[in-house]
């Protein structure tokens, strides 16, 4: 396999070290890997910490398979897979620290895998550079133990880019073709539209280029996109009306697709906004977006150097397709945030880390150590600030949930309590909090209507949440009002609710 992958990516081959040197080299790259992979999970564990409660959306997916709480709207855009893949810790346990470590583990594991798909490829240091620069971004940590696709995307991308150049290089390599369905069907799983982005260049390069046609390649990459999206496209057709519609549906969510130039509010969302809508203000300082202005650059100046050395292939093919997944977010939809643009970053990071590794090779008895204590020294300051601008979005995030959590303990003390029925502010997160359900009358997760509240007030206890400044919506100008943590919360009167007496 190693020797197609080197007749694809590589130039003239030269004489190697003997084959037991040559193994214990691969056994300690798969140490060093490990080592990045570990070292992910726990950092996850330490910085972003186990006791940050769920945030909106993992309210939302969780609570589809959550044995304590009733199931929240869920919208067109949003897939299945996450909640498949929370189910063995939430089905049977309420603990958000317990599937914070499960999903830390499972990430770091993850990644692991994914970079193991490159060998071959890319040399030991390179991959292991790459998941060393990917797992230290803040939003890679931030992510990595929530219940959040994004991540999943990122590591399914990455095998499968990796996994797909093995097998164009080696048509006898199975593990690899089977890498690229199951990492096609992972993206898909978890989010379709993006699967489908993130795949499109691969698509393009086995219909479009006759030196890469492999028939078998290409029905395993069609094989596992439609294996990962059947249950949504299913789902379109009974719950949504439609493939079309849903799509449509998703659209309207998103704010409408079409020509939005979204790269300015990518970099305001640097600072730690984890959500950029409407994303106005000024930029983070230039120490936090350094980094991500200067990507674009690196990436190009890998493609130069693998094109010099010959092995264009191995840096184009991913750039590519970091550069299909990050299209949609940067141009086609109106606001931000972060972690849509983690598949294109992990996708970058290996042809970035072999220009690194390259640079570190440079002979010279200036030129070498020159370039060694340059590249730590931005490393080491790239470091600081992603760990900066964690810490400062963990605390802040960290605080919001913790007054949710406080709101959700009111409700129970006024006698909302399950089963029970919130609406109003920030009413996904903090039902599920307090083991209701929710609903709201408008927006883009309206789920019902005024009056099937009202008659929902007469059989269990309901709430709505109001701003500070806010005034009741009509259904409730009859309810008590109480304060709660700053919200100010209407109770239906126990008049309403005399069909549980």
């Amino acid at each position: 396999m190693a020797d197609g992958v080197q007749a694809l990516t590589a130039g003239p081959r030269r004489p190697g070290p003997p084959t037991a040197v040559r193994a214990d080299w691969r056994s300690l790259g798969e140490v060093a890997l490990a080592v990045v992979a570990g070292a992910f999970a726990l950092t996850q564990l330490l910085l972003v910490r186990p006791g940050m409660g769920l945030g909106w959306d993992e309210s939302v997916y969780v609570s589809q398979v959550a044995s304590h709480a009733p199931a929240a709207f869920f919208s067109a855009p949003r897939a299945r897979g996450v909640p498949l893949l929370v189910a063995p810790v939430v089905a049977w346990s309420s603990s958000t620290a317990l599937l914070r470590i499960y999903l830390a583990v499972l990430s770091g594991l993850a990644l692991f895998l994914a970079l193991r798909c490159w060998r071959g490829v890319f040399s030991a240091p390179a991959r292991t550079m790459a998941g060393a620069l990917f797992a230290t971004l803040w939003v890679t940590l931030y992510y990595g133990p929530q219940a959040m696709p994004n991540v999943w995307v990122a590591v399914g991308a990455l095998a499968g880019t990796g996994c797909f150049l093995r097998a164009q290089a080696n048509r006898f390599d199975r593990t690899a073709l089977w890498g690229v369905g199951l990492s096609a069907a992972l993206m898909a799983w978890m989010r379709p539209v993006d699967a489908v982005w993130a795949t499109l260049p691969l698509l393009v390069l086995l219909v479009g280029v006759r030196r890469w046609r492999r028939p078998a390649l290409l029905m395993a990459l069609f094989a596992g996109l439609t294996a990962g999206a059947a249950e949504w496209v299913i789902e379109a057709y009974v719950s949504y009306g439609g493939l079309t519609q849903r799509l449509s549906d998703a659209s309207r969510v998103e704010g409408g697709l079409g020509w939005h130039f979204a790269v300015g509010d990518q970099l305001r969302a640097l600072g730690g906004r984890t959500l950029c809508r409407p994303c106005t203000g000024a930029a983070p300082p230039a120490a936090v977006t350094l980094w991500w202005c200067a990507l674009p650059l690196l990436a190009v100046l890998a493609a130069v150097v693998a094109m010099r050395t010959r092995r264009s292939a191995a840096a184009l093919v991913p750039l590519a397709c970091a550069a299909s997944v990050a299209f949609p977010y940067l141009f086609l939809i109106g606001y931000a945030a972060p972690r849509f643009l983690l598949p294109a970053y992990a996708l970058t990071a290996v042809p970035v880390a072999d220009l690194l590794v390259h640079l570190l090779r440079t002979p010279g008895r200036i030129r070498r150590p020159l370039t060694v204590a340059v590249l730590t020294c931005a490393l080491a300051g790239h470091l600081a600030v992603q760990f900066v601008v964690l810490e400062h979005t963990v605390h802040r995030t960290t605080a919001a949930h913790r007054e949710w959590a406080a709101v959700a303990a009111g409700l129970h003390r006024l006698g909302v309590r399950p089963p029970c029925l919130v609406t109003g502010e920030d009413y996904v997160p903090i039902a599920y909090y307090a083991g209701c359900s929710s609903a709201a009358i408008g927006g883009h997760d309206a789920s019902t209507t005024a009056a099937a509240i009202r008659q929902a007030a007469r059989r269990m206890p309901t709430a709505t949440l109001v701003a500070p400044r806010g005034g009741p919506p009509g259904y409730a100008r009859s309810w008590t009002a109480h304060r709660v943590s700053g919200l100010r919360v209407y109770v239906a009167s126990a008049p309403e609710r005399g069909g549980r007496r």
